[in-house]
């Protein structure tokens, strides 16, 4: 299907109308409209489509917290075209055979683009490499999300091989030899309830490690959900010094401190939630260009294995659906951030990082969403399309509402 969009304001030009012709966005001034679909996008706002480095779609394995059907359609609701699907699934996409089952899946159901992950290690075990090699043409990188790896000559060797293949580490840092049983941040709220910590040193002391292993094999290096102020110190100087390094953060993370915690499992979440000054300098990283972009860690789970609390609860909360309008209410009408580096962090860096050529420029893959800047309500996860339902952010007013979302030749989002 081609489409004519009309009367809508693209941000950031002047444009009020886009032609998609077979999913690409046209440079044409002429059409035949009797050969394609006219929208009246009624004055709403476009945006070049979100693009989600960092979620998990639970398939195949855990399809009872999330599909690939149903959360790329959260994704498509929450603005996003592209999604990057990490691999702690069942099983692990450690080689062709395995990665093959989790393609098929993505032809079939996938409402917007899907990108998945290839694991470092066999079973993201940490002790062998996957065969990257194999997986290379088909992955958008590599990584063992949901785990760090801990040994050093693995990730060494990791490394090297990604830098021959001209892949992506996407690195979940986390030193497990630092947890000592913790499971929110070592901070007010930990001591004040007794409740064991996770200390900021087991995210930083990995990231020290990988960014040092990074400078010697010259790997194209990417730090997952940034958490902590040490963190950002450590990737600000090693960009000064030269290190091919990115890294995100999440709107949980830019949104609340550990003071703000609740008896809940929708506020457990692996890294956690940190103090206030993580989180400022979290806001500081994003405005001298430390942080790169800003990625959900959306993360589904059973209302059950949610239900627990703080301290028995699954580490995971969704945000495809919530990530736009609370970081436009909260950073933006807040005068924290601009909309303008706002999108930056949500397309345009995420894009250029990891090579994804979809948006509004003539020629590109057509990737846009359409938003009600002006739509003022609160998050009700009951109206979620994703599967998973515990988010922090259930409740809050926010504003800014998307209303359609175009991926290639397909509409998989509209209210309009």
């Amino acid at each position: 299907m081609n489409y004519i969009l009309k009367n809508l304001n693209m941000f950031g030009s002047d444009c009020r109308v886009i032609y998609i012709e077979n999913g690409v966005i046209s440079s044409k001034f002429n059409y035949d409209s009797s050969h394609c679909e006219e929208i009246d996008c009624g004055g709403l706002t476009a945006f070049p489509g979100f693009v989600d480095v960092h979620v998990h779609l639970r398939e195949p394995g855990f399809s009872y917290k999330e599909t690939i059907k149903t959360g790329s359609l959260a994704g498509a609701a929450g603005g996003y075209t592209a999604l990057g699907a990490m691999p702690n699934l069942s099983p692990v996409p450690d080689c062709p055979e395995n990665l093959d089952m989790q393609l098929k899946l993505i032809e079939k159901d996938a409402a917007i683009c899907v990108m998945p992950y290839g694991s470092i290690t066999l079973g993201e075990k940490g002790e062998k490499l996957s065969d990257m090699e194999g997986m290379a043409e088909s992955v958008i990188a590599f990584s063992d999300d949901g785990k760090g790896v801990q040994d050093e000559g693995i990730m060494r060797a990791a490394m090297e091989k990604a830098k021959s293949l001209g892949r992506i580490i996407a690195a979940h840092c986390e030193d497990e030899s630092l947890l000592f049983g913790g499971c929110i941040h070592d901070g007010e709220y930990a001591r004040s309830h007794n409740i064991p910590g996770i200390s900021s040193e087991s995210e930083w002391r990995q990231i020290e490690r990988d960014i040092r292993l990074a400078a010697d094999t010259g790997c194209a290096y990417h730090v997952c959900h940034v958490s902590a102020k040490e963190s950002v110190e450590l990737i600000r100087d090693a960009k000064k010094s030269g290190v091919d390094i990115t890294c995100e953060t999440a709107p949980h993370y830019l949104v609340f401190n550990d003071t703000q915690l609740k008896d809940l499992g929708s506020f457990r979440m692996n890294p956690p939630i940190r103090s206030e000054g993580d989180r400022l300098a979290l806001i500081d990283g994003i405005l001298d260009g430390t942080v790169d972009m800003i990625a959900t860690d959306h993360a589904p789970h059973s209302k059950e294995e949610k239900s627990r609390g703080l301290t028995g609860s699954l580490n995971g909360i969704v945000g495809l659906e919530t990530a736009f309008p609370v970081l436009y209410t909260k950073l933006v009408k807040a005068g924290v951030i601009t909309l303008q580096k706002l999108i930056e962090l949500m397309h345009f860096n995420p894009c250029r990082r990891f090579g994804i050529d979809m948006g509004t420029a003539p020629g590109q893959a057509a990737g846009l969403t359409l938003f009600d800047l002006d739509r003022e309500y609160i998050i009700n996860p009951a109206d979620f399309q994703s599967m998973g339902r515990s988010t922090p952010f259930a409740g809050m007013a926010v504003t800014g509402r998307c209303l359609m979302t175009v991926c290639g030749d397909k509409i998989p989002w509209r209210q309009i």
